[in-house]
């Protein structure tokens, strides 16, 4: 399964979550998250990456220019969007594309809201808040995604942690998730015993979905 660590900001971190099992490592770049990280930093920490893990960068509603030019610096492996940026926005990126969706409480996401997004677009559903674009700690209406999940392949996100991820895996049946909140001692500081019992939750989904 595909397994995100948002949030990174720290190399210590990073290493934590590659030597947990990580697939993917998310770095935010919109100035307004408490996770946010220095480009040239994020550099620093992508550099010592192995090469199956892939760096992640999340941006809300900035200029197309700069997500590309900071995706090069930071030699992201894609870009993680979480504003109200439309498909011919999209258009314009220089790498793949996770396309962050929100799923606000108690109502139904309209199909629409999905399919406008082409399939080599990754969408990831969340809890709606815009104000902090993501990193809430707040789950999403798992039927909800459950459904999305039936239709195309989604990434979930919101809330997540070792105590609830295994549900949430049975569930939804997602094609990855993505954690930050739920493996921090703060925001943007890792906590590395959450990360391996979070890995280790998935691991135990993954088996009893075998067996």
């Amino acid at each position: 399964m595909f397994v995100k660590i948002c949030g990174i900001t720290r190399l210590e971190d990073a290493k934590a979550a590659v030597d947990a099992g990580a697939t993917a490592l998310g770095f935010v770049f919109w100035p307004g998250s408490p996770r946010a990280v220095d480009p040239h930093r994020a550099r620093t920490i992508t550099a010592s990456l192995p090469p199956f893990v892939t760096a992640v960068g999340v941006f809300a509603d900035q200029p197309a220019e700069y997500v590309n030019e900071v995706a090069s610096l930071a030699q992201l492996g894609a870009v993680q969007l979480h504003g109200g940026e439309s498909s011919d926005y999209i258009t314009t990126m220089n790498r793949p594309v996770v396309k962050a969706v929100a799923i606000r409480d108690g109502l139904d996401l309209d199909a629409a809201r999905i399919d406008v997004w082409p399939s080599r677009v990754v969408v990831l559903l969340d809890a709606h808040d815009p104000v902090r674009k993501g990193g809430t700690g707040r789950t999403v209406d798992w039927s909800v995604a459950a459904a999305i999940a039936r239709r195309r392949p989604i990434v979930l996100a919101g809330g997540l942690t070792a105590d609830n991820v295994g549900d949430a895996i049975a569930r939804v049946r997602p094609f990855g998730i993505d954690v930050s909140s739920g493996v921090e001692a703060a925001p943007g500081i890792k906590d590395h015993g959450r990360i391996k019992a979070l890995f280790e939750a998935v691991h135990g989904s993954r088996i009893s979905a075998r067996s």
